[in-house]
Formats: structure tokens, C-alpha cells, sequence
């Protein structure tokens, strides 16, 4: 962990970095960012309109893997997690997916920035910053990080893949109906990895406490 401590600062500056530019690109606004934001919705806004099974599938992709069902799902882990006394996984879950929502619509809040008037299905509240790219990216983090440890390492690559393509898949998703701007998606992304960073401290404990458990000759034996 010591020595992934650089990356996870860098990465931790250059998503504070992205958030902070998105934020004074929408508002200044920039033209570049403008630029993107209209050409990106106008071209979904257009693929939208002449083949109705564009909207039908980003929906869809969008409600599967929505922030509700991850928070839905990890609602069993976290009672599972208490029910193995492994209360710092189940205070971190807490911490990193539930209350991502509560972050979510303060974020909102002081940015109270407008969707779009083209979006092609209904959404809720104001548009900057992207709930669900933050919803998502905060989930598949911390449910990567806490599952790892029970999957053999062979099938960590694809965990990993597995991971990028949900969270680009919505990110595009709510871009392509139309519910939000590029800056919105990126900026989502970029808070929604601050706060995981911000929760993972809660982890470590538990987090050794788990591989710990994992080795040892009795969990061994009950393999066998």
C-alpha cells in the first residue's frame, strides 16, 4: 500500500484537477468545453431521433447499472460483512456507496446547473455533476477492492475490464440520452473517485483482516 501511495496522490490530483477545469469550463464558460458539450449531445440528440432503439438500449444500459441497483446489491455485502464481524468492509461500503448518493445531491446542489433541453428520457434533479458516472465509479472501485481478495488472481484482468467497460458504458450512456454534457460525465467520474480514495483509509484493517483469514491452515482445510 506504502509504495502505491504516489500513484493514488497523483491520480487523486489529476481527478481534482478534472473536476475543478469542468467546473469553470460550464460556468466561465470555455469554448472548447462548450464546443464538446454541444457537439457530443447533438450528434446523440440526432442518432436518438432516427433510430429509437439507440434511446432503448443506453437506457437500459443505464438503468442496469445504475447507481440504485449497485447501491441495492451492496446492501447484502454490507450485512454479510457485519454478520462475518468485518465491520470496517461494512462501514466502508456504507461510507463509499451508500452515502455516495448524499455527496451526489450536494454536488448538485452548488452547481445547479441545468440538463439539457434535448434529453430523450425523464431524469431527476439538476445536471452537473453526473450522478450515476459518480455512483458508478465510486461502486465498481470499492466493490473491486473488497471482492478481490475472494477471486484467484488469474481473474483479475478481467475484473478490471469488466470494471472500465461499466463505467464508461454509463458515462457514454447518459451523453448519449441526451440527460447530460460530456463536462457533467467527467466531472461524476472524477468526484466519484475522490470520494473512494476518501473512504478507503476505513478499509485497510479489514481489508488485511480478510486475506489474513483467507490464508490461514483452517480456511485452507475447509477448501479441501
Amino acid at each position: 500500500m506504502t509504495k502505491s501511495k504516489p500513484v493514488l496522490l497523483g491520480l487523486a490530483v489529476l481527478a481534482a484537477a478534472l473536476y475543478v477545469v469542468m467546473w469553470i469550463g460550464w460556468t466561465t464558460p470555455w469554448a472548447w468545453v462548450a464546443d464538446v458539450d454541444a457537439s457530443a449531445l447533438a450528434a446523440a440528440h440526432r442518432a436518438g431521433v432516427e433510430n429509437h432503439m439507440w434511446v432503448t438500449f443506453w437506457n437500459t444500459v443505464c438503468t442496469v447499472f445504475s447507481p440504485f441497483v449497485f447501491r441495492l446489491v451492496t446492501v447484502g455485502l454490507i450485512v454479510y460483512a457485519f454478520m462475518q464481524r468485518q465491520r470496517r468492509i461494512a462501514v466502508f461500503l456504507i461510507l463509499s456507496i451508500e452515502l455516495s448518493g448524499v455527496l451526489t445531491e450536494a454536488a448538485k446542489y452548488l452547481a445547479d446547473r441545468p440538463r439539457p433541453a434535448t434529453a430523450m428520457v425523464h431524469a431527476l434533479s439538476t445536471s452537473f455533476p453526473s450522478g450515476h458516472a459518480l455512483g458508478v465509479m465510486v461502486s465498481v472501485l470499492a466493490l473491486a477492492v473488497v471482492l478481490a481478495p475472494h477471486v484467484r488472481r488469474g481473474l483479475w484482468p478481467w475484473l478490471v475490464v469488466a470494471g472500465v467497460i461499466v463505467v464508461i458504458a454509463v458515462g457514454v450512456g447518459r451523453v448519449a440520452l441526451n440527460v447530460h454534457h460530456p463536462s457533467d460525465v467527467v466531472a461524476g467520474w472524477a468526484l466519484g473517485y475522490l470520494w473512494f480514495l476518501a473512504c478507503l483509509p476505513v478499509l485497510s484493517g479489514g481489508f488485511r483482516a480478510v486475506k489474513a483469514e483467507a490464508e490461514t491452515p483452517e480456511a485452507h482445510g475447509r477448501e479441501r
